[in-house]
């Protein structure tokens, strides 16, 4: 019997938990649809402080707790809590830190002031989502990253997990959305988001600091784009369009789901004629 094809599914936003963007929605829609299609799928996000937990039925999955993610210098507990989708048997791995998520809102605070520590925030979940998956000991076939939060992604696994053997065979789609802010990440992001591995040559896409900066990289190191959103903004569009690599123009509504799930499996198949 073929071993069913795994997939991740990594992304700041999905739908029901936390809701009202594109990435939400699609996020939302699309391992339903992928599992349809006989896929492995496992999910992971933030689990941000206006996630109700006992609304959603979320509970601590202690045997993948307990990892310390380094900052810079500093160690911040990992703890993983776990729900299923509603109306499925699809498993969300919400990633939890007290100093980083145990707040009343998600990036901005109630004078709509962006978070000082959304820089070390996004580090600690990108970080946070390989180490988990090592803990696993799962093996992904594809990784899909869904917008900013997500963008070190993609640099990381070209980088410093390379020779990690769990993620030998991965491919990386990164999913570009709409701007979800004007603001900059802190100027020590770059410093902070290197890691063993990871020169300061290879953080230069991202060095704008803005949403844009962060689209880059994850378009640059990524093995495959797709265009969440139809009106992206012109740089994005550009380096999309000079990248060489395959890319998913954005689809309409009412097809969306029937292009990604097609092109998650043409991305597979020509996998497998490389290994052939």
């Amino acid at each position: 019997m073929l071993q069913k094809k795994r997939v991740a599914i990594v992304t700041q936003a999905m739908d029901p938990y936390v809701i009202g963007s594109s990435i939400a929605k699609i996020a939302g829609q699309l391992p339903k649809a992928l599992q349809k299609k006989k896929m492995e799928i496992r999910i992971f996000m933030p689990r941000f402080g206006t996630i109700n937990e006992r609304r959603h039925k979320l509970h601590e999955v202690v045997r993948l707790s307990g990892i310390n993610i380094i900052i810079d210098e500093d160690d911040f507990p990992l703890i993983i809590k776990v729900a299923s989708m509603p109306e499925t048997r699809l498993q969300v791995y919400f990633l939890d830190n007290e100093d980083f998520f145990n707040r009343k809102f998600i990036y901005k605070d109630d004078n709509d002031t962006f978070f000082e520590d959304n820089t070390e925030r996004m580090i600690f979940f990108c970080k946070g989502v390989l180490e988990t998956i090592k803990k696993m000991g799962w093996s992904p076939d594809i990784m899909h990253c869904h917008g900013w939060m997500t963008s070190l992604i993609p640099l990381y696994l070209k980088t410093a997990y390379k020779s990690d053997p769990l993620f030998n065979d991965l491919q990386v789609i990164y999913s570009a959305y709409q701007n979800a802010f004007e603001d900059k990440l802190s100027d020590i992001f770059i410093s902070k988001a290197k890691i063993k591995k990871v020169e300061e040559a290879d953080m230069t896409p991202f060095m704008t600091l803005d949403n844009v900066g962060l689209d880059k990289g994850g378009i640059q190191y990524a093995d495959a784009i797709i265009k969440g959103d139809e009106d992206l903004h012109e740089t994005i569009q550009e380096a999309i369009a000079t990248a060489d690599k395959p890319i998913l123009d954005h689809s309409t509504e009412e097809n969306y789901l029937e292009a990604y799930t097609s092109f998650f499996s043409q991305l597979l198949a020509k996998e497998e004629e490389e290994e052939a």
